[in-house]
Order: C-alpha cells, then sequence, then structure tokens
C-alpha cells in the first residue's frame, strides 16, 4: 500500500509539474492550422496614397489647438486596407476588417515557423465599442476559443506595456473614444502639442538613433573636410563614405548587423539629398551637426539623386510596395500642373527601390553591397541610362500617349525600366 501511495504521490506531483507544458502545448495544437483563414496581395496604389494624403489634410494639427477634440472618419476599405497592409509588412501575413453598428470583425493570417503541427496562426476577433477604447467581445486562435475575459486581460496586460514607455503613453491617452458603424470608423482624440514630437521619437528605436547619429557626424565629415569635395557631389561619392563606416560597424557583430547599417546610412543620406534635417523622424536630431550643403546629383541631375535616394530609404525602412506608390504617386501629382510625369524620374525610383532592398533584404547583399562601396562605385552599376525616357509629360499628354497607369503602352515602357535594371551589374 505504501508503495502505491508514493507511486500515486509522485505521478501526481509530475504531473503537476507537467500541466503547464501539456497545456501550452494542447493550446498550441489547436491554434496551429494547415490552411490560410485570409490569401490577399492587395497592394497599395496611387489612389490609396492621394486618400491618405486628404485624410491628413483634412486633420493638420497645425490648425488645431490644445486640448480641443477631433474626429478622424476613416471608410472601411481606407482601415481595412492599412490593417492589411501592417499586417502584411512587419508579419508577412494577411487580414481584413468589417464594420458593423457598434463593432468590428478583423480575420488574420500570420505564418508559422516550420513545425509538425501546422503552417498558419488564424485569427478571429470581434471588438465592440465602449465609451472608452474598444474591448473584445470575442477571440478565436485556430480552433482555440479565448475566454473574454482572458482576451481583454491580455489585451489591457499589452496596452499597460506600451504605455511604460511615455511616447506610447501620450498617444494611447490621446484617443478619447471609437465608434463603428456599417462602412465606417470614427475616432476622437484630443490634440496635444508634443504629441507629434513623442510619436515621431517613438518610431525610431534607440539602437537606430545611434546608428543615424554614427552616419550623420561621418557625413559632416565628408561634406566639410574633404580636400577634394567641390560644391556638387554625386550620389556614388556621397554612398562610399557611409557604406565603408556600416562595413567597419558591422564587422563582426550579429547577422542582421549589416542590413541594419546600410538601413540607417541609407535614412541618413536619403534626408541629405533631399535638403530635409533628421528631426523630422527624430526632434533630438535638431540639435546635431549638420552636414555642409551640397548639391548632390545622379546621372547629372539633382532631381534623379531625390528619387533615388528616397525610394532607396523608403524600401530599406517600409519594404517595395510602399516604396513603388510613392515614387508613382509622387509622378502623377507632377502630371497635374508641375513639371509633368517623367519616366525617368520613375526608373530612379525604381532603381532606388532595388538598391534599397539589396542593401538590407539579407546579411548577404548588405555584406556585397558594403564590399563594393570600399572599391568605389560606378554610377553604371545601380542606374541605368534613361536619357532616352519620356518626361516632362502634363496630364492630357500622358493620358493621350499611355491611356493611363495599367495600359499596355505604360506597362510596356515600365518593363522596358526593369529589363535596364535587372541588367545593371550589381543586380545580376
Amino acid at each position: 500500500m505504501r508503495i502505491l501511495f508514493r507511486r500515486i504521490l509522485i505521478a501526481g506531483l509530475v504531473l503537476a509539474l507537467c500541466a503547464p507544458l501539456l497545456l501550452a502545448a494542447a493550446a498550441f495544437y489547436l491554434a496551429v492550422q494547415d490552411q490560410p483563414l485570409i490569401e490577399r496581395n492587395t497592394d497599395i496604389t496611387p489612389a490609396n496614397i492621394e486618400r491618405a494624403k486628404r485624410i491628413l489634410e483634412r486633420n493638420d494639427p497645425r490648425q488645431m489647438k490644445p486640448g480641443t477634440l477631433r474626429t478622424i472618419t476613416l471608410d472601411q476599405e481606407d482601415l481595412d486596407l492599412a490593417v492589411h497592409y501592417a499586417v502584411r509588412r512587419y508579419a508577412r501575413g494577411a487580414a481584413e476588417v468589417a464594420l458593423r453598428a457598434g463593432s468590428a470583425h478583423v480575420r488574420a493570417t500570420l505564418p508559422m515557423p516550420p513545425n509538425p503541427v501546422g503552417r498558419y496562426l488564424n485569427i478571429e476577433a470581434e471588438w465592440r465599442d465602449t465609451q472608452a477604447l474598444p474591448q473584445l467581445e470575442r477571440l478565436r486562435v485556430g480552433r482555440l476559443r479565448v475566454p473574454q475575459r482572458v482576451a481583454n486581460w491580455l489585451l489591457e496586460r499589452g496596452i499597460v506595456h506600451l504605455q511604460g514607455g511615455a511616447d506610447y503613453r501620450a498617444a494611447t491617452d490621446a484617443i478619447q473614444r471609437v465608434r463603428t458603424s456599417p462602412g465606417m470608423v470614427q475616432v476622437i482624440y484630443e490634440w496635444n502639442q508634443s504629441l507629434p514630437d513623442q510619436l515621431r521619437a517613438a518610431l525610431v528605436t534607440r539602437e537606430d538613433q545611434e546608428r543615424m547619429r554614427a552616419y550623420q557626424s561621418r557625413l559632416v565629415d565628408f561634406t566639410r573636410y574633404a580636400a577634394t569635395l567641390t560644391q556638387r557631389v554625386t550620389v556614388g561619392e556621397l554612398l562610399q563614405p557611409l557604406l565603408v563606416l556600416a562595413a567597419e560597424r558591422s564587422a563582426g557583430a550579429p547577422a542582421g548587423a549589416p542590413a541594419a547599417e546600410n538601413r540607417a546610412a541609407l535614412v541618413v543620406l536619403a534626408f541629405y539629398v533631399n535638403g530635409k534635417g533628421l528631426d523630422a523622424i527624430h526632434p533630438p536630431a535638431a540639435t546635431w551637426p549638420r552636414p555642409a550643403a551640397r548639391r548632390v546629383t545622379l546621372a547629372n541631375r539633382g532631381d534623379t539623386a531625390q528619387h533615388f535616394t528616397i525610394s532607396a530609404a523608403l524600401a530599406a525602412t517600409a519594404g517595395s510596395p510602399l516604396s513603388d506608390a510613392v515614387g508613382l504617386y509622387k509622378e502623377l501629382e507632377d502630371s497635374r500642373g508641375g513639371s509633368g510625369f517623367s519616366f525617368n524620374d520613375l526608373a530612379a525610383d525604381r532603381a532606388g527601390t532595388r538598391f534599397g532592398e539589396l542593401a538590407t533584404a539579407s546579411g548577404d547583399g548588405a555584406r556585397k553591397l558594403q564590399k563594393l562601396a570600399a572599391t568605389g562605385f560606378r554610377e553604371a552599376d545601380y542606374m541605368p541610362n534613361v536619357r532616352d525616357l519620356p518626361e516632362f509629360l502634363q496630364q492630357a499628354e500622358f493620358k493621350r500617349r499611355y491611356g493611363g497607369v495599367g495600359s499596355p503602352a505604360y506597362t510596356g515602357m515600365t518593363k522596358d525600366i526593369e529589363r535596364r535594371i535587372a541588367n545593371l551589374p550589381l543586380y545580376r
């Protein structure tokens, strides 16, 4: 009897110790599935970018007084696209949002690392309006139903964790209420003059702040003291010292360091070439030393250098779909009354995007770029000859000759640009 009792006691202790692991394993098994709940590849288009710009213009904070309550209204299409893009960008998944009276239904699919259970994490959530921020009414992860109390407890813990930093606390405290109705959501918030700086600061990690400061310092030294530098400098002449520094800083560092260093270098370069201060994304940078002003060119043109570096930075930080859309949107804006639509500039956007992708997509690509920088870049390595491409096309002329974006004539031009870029030595 004693032996039996001892065995039962030991079995009970083992079960008590293993229970959390068994519960976690069971939850994982129920949560992960083999088939995706959502499949979509919607890209951000120029029309999406234009709508976002109009929303921002209607809610321009420079027209608001501190303490003012304002309401942002979004239709379902814009909110659905924003949520899907965020999930695709940061988790390589897909999502969709359906707005109803007083509630929102969100579905998402996230790919899982290789495992013997399943390939996807499928999430369904029902949010309901309250007198403040929405709360979870229902949460289902795969075949696992999460109790409402547990789901909202996890949500509250997540918000508390974010509010541990003053930057995120300012953002969450600014939102007073969210109201949903069929096809529309309203966000009521209180404006605080310090909010923009706090939000911008939250977007730049401490590591990236330190990296950007290092590349800003190298750019200051180069533009002020390089003996051979004239008032006019090429993109390649600036890329070389920045990427050489990236190689030095990432030597012996973890695998992701080369891409992170290249990313910071491209952001600093883009802001310099386009005549902007880094304080636009990191307010404390307003006190950093500034590089000497120089006219930066690519293919003997300043606008080509601007397009190339902006797109390289966007591709390095936000992904190529956004970079493509922003580049195309800028060209469509030009065609409405500025210098006109330019396939030249569009080619610079695409070449910059490819450069930014190569610089940050993998450790091998990042190091390849750093090694090439040590020997010196040739423009023909990363920017195709596009002098023969049509430009300065006003809207009417652009429509007459090409019929609009997506037409066979326009697609033929873009394919020609892509072929030229693909044949460059850097991308073979």
